[in-house]
């Protein structure tokens, strides 16, 4: 595909029919060396991340689900990094302590970590090992900076992987029960296999957006999309300033309709198009 001009917005993608098949989303298919990597040793994860170069990664957590309403969350148990050809799963759950270059590496500005309401994830894994992740893109914010033609209504409103997946790589991102398995225990191939999905499909959509960004004149500013989590606080990218998601020039469209009033409720329910009469006085 020819890239957009510089200077110019790109223009935005056809969103695809719901009666149109699109392929499922592989990591594997995106790159002709791909390789996955899955640890549950933390000197071998510190050994491999000690080698990671700098620059992008899909960023996403797993942790097992409750199965009783009103339980405290459980603790992160995997968390998963990809880059164009390479996934890499730490399953610290099953480690005896939190691999140093994991956190190194999440709490360096170094490396950017793209995901979708990644702000929960870094705020959890703060709580849950103490570990601070600077450098963040939210994608829901920079898909909407960079694309506000497709993307209306309230700036900090979320967007889904799969729904950017299908916009901007044109397919399919499986979910299913598998989301909800044990991610405590030693995972099998097909969780593997959707861990690693999830987290390159974000490194994707990030790489996608970032040349509509690099396309526009002025590049939108990274503070509007892109902070930190400091010791479970919002900060700039740089750590040091409070943060929040804002972007003046970030337009949201018309407002949506009002609601219609309930005048008769028995009435109105059945037939909100009704007018109601004034009612002889007996």
């Amino acid at each position: 595909m020819t890239p957009p001009l510089r200077g110019r917005t790109p223009p935005a993608r056809k969103l695809h029919s719901s009666n149109i098949a699109l392929p499922k989303y592989s990591w594997r298919h995106r790159s002709i060396t791909p390789a996955l990597f899955y640890f549950t040793n933390h000197h071998e994860a510190n050994a491999h991340l000690a080698r990671l170069p700098h620059g992008p990664i899909g960023f996403d957590l797993e942790w097992r689900p409750n199965i009783r309403k009103g339980q405290p969350e459980n603790r992160v148990a995997l968390v998963q990094l990809a880059t164009a050809d390479t996934v890499i799963l730490v399953h610290v759950h099953l480690m005896t302590q939190f691999p140093s270059q994991l956190a190194e590496l999440l709490s360096s500005s170094s490396w950017i970590k793209a995901g979708v309401s990644i702000k929960y994830d870094c705020m959890k894994l703060y709580r849950d090992y103490g570990v601070s992740v600077q450098n963040c893109v939210e994608l829901s914010l920079l898909a909407r900076t960079v694309d506000n033609v497709r993307w209306k209504g309230k700036y900090t409103n979320p967007l889904g992987l799969a729904r950017l997946i299908e916009t901007y790589e044109q397919a399919t991102l499986l979910k299913g029960r598998i989301q909800r398995s044990n991610w405590e225990q030693r995972l099998t191939v097909l969780q593997q296999e959707y861990a690693a999905n999830d987290a390159h499909a974000g490194y994707a959509v990030y790489s996608r957006l970032l040349s509509m960004a690099q396309a526009i004149d002025p590049m939108p500013l990274p503070t509007y999309y892109s902070f930190s989590v400091v010791s479970g606080l919002l900060r700039d990218s740089s750590g040091l300033y409070p943060w929040q998601a804002h972007n003046p020039h970030y337009d949201p469209g018309p407002p949506p309709p009002p609601k219609p009033k309930n005048v008769d409720k028995d009435n109105q329910e059945s037939n909100p198009d009704a007018v109601t009469s004034p009612q002889p006085i007996s």
